[in-house]
């Protein structure tokens, strides 16, 4: 029994000695339109830790993206921080890579290979060509490409445009992978394809992922934990844990129940706006 005891504190112990990768704290992120500033997120907080699939989960103009741009570097809080290992975030780096939701991302001019290795070059990841094309090669061949590393972008379907931009964000081996909504435009059958990919890449290498969706089903299949953001500006609503889901699970009693309450919180939300509007638009008639 004593055993046991000194081996759960130890667990405790090395649990708790586990540091963050991302430490996003109490952050407010805004930008300017011609007429208006607006403020995005409003006092976000957050911590990443190795290995996470970590899902930033809400309705459009919650400040999902803008908070992967505030990580990523291009935008600087007007209040809090975000930190990356302990270091302050201020600039753009390639410890972070962002795979984006369009898919004209790639260079149309060079083949899937030299899309990967003009990163894996200019990112100063690799010093020579012959190191460039062997790490590219080795990434294609992860998302099963590897019979078209010398296909120009627009001969590959949206689903194969989408791996290529994975295969380079992860051949950088960044500290966190940044996957801004990567499936949306996806037709329903690719979406789920590509879903079951990234979880197989992911059990391959175990990288850390900050992922934007707006679909509950997606965050509770992709994701290990949750944080679910309130409408304009967002706000942090709930935080959740997701790492026993999968496609497997989808209709099961857990997962229905899950989704139901995710859906809940948000809709909950819009009902309270539409409320608000309502009495602000009878106030000033």
């Amino acid at each position: 029994m004593g055993q046991d005891v000194q081996a759960a504190a130890d667990n405790s112990s090395a649990a708790a000695a586990v540091e963050p990768i991302l430490d996003v704290d109490g952050v407010t992120l805004q930008y300017k339109t011609k007429e208006h500033l607006i403020t995005a997120t409003y006092r976000v907080g957050f911590k990443v830790y190795p290995a996470d699939r970590f899902v930033l989960l809400g309705p459009s103009g919650c400040g999902k993206s803008t908070l992967l741009k505030g990580v990523a570097g291009y935008m600087t809080p007007v209040e809090g921080a975000m930190r990356l290992k302990g270091r302050e975030i201020h600039e753009p780096g390639p410890d972070r890579v962002m795979v984006f939701q369009e898919f004209d991302q790639l260079l149309p001019w060079k083949t899937v290979k030299q899309n990967i290795t003009f990163a894996l070059m200019n990112g100063g990841k690799c010093s020579t060509q012959k190191d460039a094309d062997e790490l590219a090669m080795e990434y294609i061949k992860k998302v099963k490409l590897d019979r078209f590393e010398d296909t120009y972008p627009h001969m590959l379907s949206g689903g194969m445009k989408q791996r290529v931009a994975i295969a380079r964000g992860m051949a950088m081996e960044p500290d966190i992978l940044l996957m801004d909504e990567p499936f949306a435009a996806l037709d329903a059958l690719t979406r789920l394809q590509m879903q079951e990919e990234l979880l197989q890449l992911w059990e391959d290498t175990h990288f850390t992922v900050l992922f934007v969706t707006h679909s509950i089903e997606e965050a509770l299949i992709v994701g290990s934990r949750i944080l679910v953001l309130s409408p304009h500006p967002g706000q942090v609503k709930a935080e959740l844990n997701a790492h026993h889901l999968n496609h497997s699970n989808v209709g099961d009693k857990e997962f229905s129940e899950l989704q139901s309450k995710i859906h809940n919180m948000l809709f909950a939300d819009r009902i309270l706006e539409d409320e608000l509007a309502a009495a602000e638009g009878a106030a000033q008639s």
